[in-house]
Formats: C-alpha cells, structure tokens, sequence
C-alpha cells in the first residue's frame, strides 16, 4: 500500500506544481511583455475622452498610466464602446478596464475588482425647460438616454423608463438637449466637468441617488497577484499626492475625500 500512498502524495505535489506554476501569471506575462494593456471608452468626459488634438485623456486615463508605470511597463489603451468593453476581458483583450465601472455584487460574481479610485453619485439630468421630472418615480412612461448595460440604465428601467440606447454621456447628453430623450440618469462628475466646459447648456438636475457609487479597476477572476499590485499602485498614486493633482486637473478639487 505504501507505493499507492507515494503514488498520491506525488499525484497532490503535481496539482500544486502546476497551480503554482498560474500563480501570478496574467502580472509576469505583463511584466514580461512591459505593456499593461487596459480597455477604455475614449467617449466619456472627464474620465476617458479625446482632447482637441484627438490624444487620449481623462481622468481614468491618467489613473491607469500611472498604475502602468508603478507596475514598470507602459499603458496601451484600446478603446470600445460601453456595452461590450467589459467582454473584452473575457475574450483576453486587455488585462483590465479602467472606465469608471461600477463594483456591484453581479459583476463581482465574475470579475475581480480593486479597491476603490472614486465614488459618485447617479443623477438625473433634464431639460432646463422640463418642469415635469422632478425625481425618479417621474421617469415612468418617458424616455431615458442610456447605456443599455450601465448602472444608469438599470436605475432608469427599475424606475419605469423607456431607454433610448446611446454609446456614452456624450450622446445621452445631446440627446436630452435636442428633445429626442426626456431625461438621462449619469454620474454627477460628468455632469459637473461638462457643465463647467458648457455652462450655457440647457440642462439641469432635478435628483440624485443618496448612495454613492464606488469605481474599481476590473479584471478577470483569479488572478489576485495582479489585483494586490493595482491596489499598491493606487495606494501610492494617493500617498505621494499624484492622485490629488489628477483630480485637481479634471475636477478642481481633490476628489479622494
């Protein structure tokens, strides 16, 4: 019996072998290849957006480069719109996305998440002239300008809205302004970035949600060397005062408190 209990303890040596082997893969492939490769929209402002020039900026931009260079390699952004970027961790596109998702129990259930970067609150944005929607029980019967798969749009359709699909807060936006959409429920720093570009815009919030909402960067499952390496990344970005200053760019405060 003793070369069958060998047999076994060699077989249980081999599982843990190999599970050490995919210990820290996705992170040293990253390393190896000194590109950290992250999924963006590219069509949301302040956090993921094209300046004048067309060159890549925002706020989850300047996050993730400075993720990248404390992981010692570069960033590489590849963009794509809202309702099919987190797929693209599942099909091995990039290693992350980094667009102000949401941590919520379903998408924790299949992804991983780091610790938080930033919070904010969902608000519900009008016409200036719509005096008809004043909270978000209003919403019933109207229509709401949404990413069909956000958080936001999950919020409109709970609260009885017909949704006007659209690629980002940009287009909601425009489309509330030109009557196309009743409203648009969006993330209360978008509102207030591009109000402080647009001020004469005629739209306005009428509600907001009590709970804020926390953005994390999101991987895939498994992989908890490379979240551990991320949340020591943000976690320096905070304490050397880089997050402030990036903060500071796109929001004019410091939006970590």
């Amino acid at each position: 019996m003793n070369w069958l209990k060998s047999l076994a303890v060699a077989a249980t040596l081999q599982i843990v072998t190999v599970g050490a082997s995919h210990a820290g893969e996705n992170l040293n492939e990253i390393k190896a290849a000194g590109v950290f490769k992250i999924g963006t929209e590219g069509t949301y402002a302040p956090f993921t957006y094209h300046d004048a020039s067309g060159a890549l900026v925002g706020f989850d931009v300047e996050i993730g480069r400075e993720i990248a260079k404390r992981l010692g390699v570069k960033a590489e952004f590849l963009e794509g719109k809202w309702d099919g970027l987190i797929a693209g961790i599942d099909a091995k596109r990039y290693d992350a996305v980094i667009n102000q998702v949401g941590i919520t129990e379903a998408r924790q259930a299949k992804y991983d998440f780091s610790e938080p970067y930033i919070t904010s609150k969902a608000v519900l944005i009008v016409s200036g002239k719509n005096e008809d929607i004043k909270g978000f029980a209003d919403l019933k019967g109207k229509k709401s300008a949404q990413s069909l798969t956000s958080n936001f749009g999950k919020i409109a359709e709970a609260n009885g809205a017909e949704l006007v699909g659209t690629d980002g807060f940009d287009q909601s936006i425009q489309l509330v302004l030109n009557g196309r959409a009743d409203a648009t429920i969006n993330d209360s720093l978008s509102f207030y970035d591009f109000k402080k570009h647009k001020p004469d815009a005629d739209v306005k919030i009428v509600a907001e949600e009590e709970k804020a909402d926390s953005s994390g960067v999101i991987v895939r499952k498994g992989e908890p060397e490379l979240v551990e390496a991320i949340n020591k990344a943000l976690a320096e970005i905070k304490a050397d005062g880089t997050y402030k200053k990036i903060s500071e760019t796109y929001f004019g405060t410091d939006v970590s408190q």
